[in-house]
């Protein structure tokens, strides 16, 4: 979660340089996922810079030369290892003009809505174009050639039925990938409604990209932890506290209940003060929502509280799904969390297995960190950005 320095023309010099500097502990496995990394580098400035594209919309994009893109890298492993930090390094060196770093459901949410926006269209009589994947997909690329996903994961069925016509597209058209994860390809959707659907595009994502593993012994999230009265457990103590903690952040702003527009809905906002929003873990992970929703909730606000997070047991399968996609939303905004819950968080989870199973060892690393003192630095750096004050 820190800014990535400057130190180098290759990831490996950057990290060479920052253990050398005492920033990083010397770690081969991450050298080793840097070497590849590199690679993709090396590749990119090779080629020629290709010809200004135009802009005149899919029709002609899909009238160009298919492309063949540079084979990308998808590094996967436990939490905490390093690997949305070898991204970062990676990104910022890319020599790509057109280049686009995003979480894997932000990115979901955006296509969502470019089809629906263009199946608008095709009611309206805009365009005779019915199938709306091609022309999102040569848009897409027109903005990015160069994709890099953090935390690729496929939980939602919408999401797993549109992924292997989406990137076929896009990689025809030249799109490299660049991604971390927690699971290795094969165990993408594992245990999704209709995953036979899904497989073709586990098949092509493993022709576009190198897989590789990054399975370091030393979780460093943990090792930075300075843990901050932020995450209270168990619940007995918990509304006073809670209550003791909005009253600081809010400085007695007044507290009212708000909506955010999300195409023709509205999310329901019980209780906002300023930039600050309270929630109980009923009011965001037992209605219907999703990532795009979260994430507007994340811009929207800058603090966030969430009350009475219960034990999530298999009774509670799709709570705890809209938990996970909740706190990547909030950790990648560099949202300032207070939670009330029945237990810390290694302990929520009542039955670890299946796809919720892997992907909840990333909420729990995450709850944790949301607690340092370097992520509360973050928080308080982008908030200063912001506005100039701080919360």
């Amino acid at each position: 979660m820190q800014p990535v320095p400057d130190y180098g023309l290759s990831v490996v010099e950057q990290l060479r340089a920052m253990t050398e500097a005492g920033t990083l502990q010397p770690d081969r496995h991450q050298f080793g996922v840097a070497e590849k990394l590199d690679r993709i580098l090396t590749e990119f400035k090779a080629r020629k810079p290709a010809a200004k594209k135009s802009a005149l919309g899919w029709m002609f994009a899909q009238r160009r030369k298919q492309e063949i893109p540079i084979k990308g890298l998808y590094v996967h492993g436990s939490v905490g290892r390093g690997k949305t930090m070898l991204m970062d390094l990676f990104f910022k060196l890319a020599p790509v003009e057109k280049k686009r770093r995003a979480h894997f459901h932000e990115f979901m949410a955006d296509v969502h809505g470019r089809i629906h926006a263009h199946r608008q269209k095709v009611k309206a009589g805009e365009t005779k174009q019915a199938d709306p994947v091609p022309p999102v997909a040569a848009a897409l690329r027109e903005e990015a050639q160069l994709l890099c996903f953090d935390e690729f994961t496929v939980t939602d069925i919408a999401d797993a039925m549109i992924l292997a016509r989406l990137f076929t597209e896009l990689f025809a058209r030249g799109c490299t990938l660049v991604a971390t994860s927690n699971v290795e390809p094969d165990n993408l959707y594992r245990d999704g409604l209709n995953r036979g659907l899904f497989l073709p595009f586990v098949d092509l994502l493993k022709k576009n990209v190198d897989v590789s593993t990054l399975d370091s012994p030393t979780d460093y999230r943990l090792e930075k932890m300075e843990s901050l009265p932020v995450y209270i457990a168990p619940l007995n103590d918990a509304p006073k506290m809670m209550d003791i903690a909005w009253k600081r952040v809010t400085e007695g702003a007044p507290e009212v209940a708000v909506t955010i527009e999300m195409k023709g809905r509205t999310i329901e906002i019980p209780r906002a003060a300023g930039r600050a929003a309270r929630f109980s873990f009923r009011d965001l992970c037992e209605r219907p929502l999703g990532a795009s929703d979260y994430l507007a909730i994340a811009k929207r606000f800058d603090v966030v509280f969430v009350e009475n997070i219960p034990h999530l047991g298999p009774e509670k399968r799709n709570e705890t799904k809209r938990f996970i996609i909740l706190i990547d939303a909030l950790y990648d905004a560099s949202v300032r969390l207070f939670a009330s819950a029945v237990a810390m968080p290694e302990a929520l989870l009542t039955e670890k297995k299946g796809t919720e199973g892997f992907e909840f060892d990333r909420t729990v690393s995450r709850l944790f960190e949301m607690r340092s003192a370097d992520y509360l630095a973050l928080h308080q750096s982008k908030r200063q950005n912001h506005d100039g004050s701080v919360t």
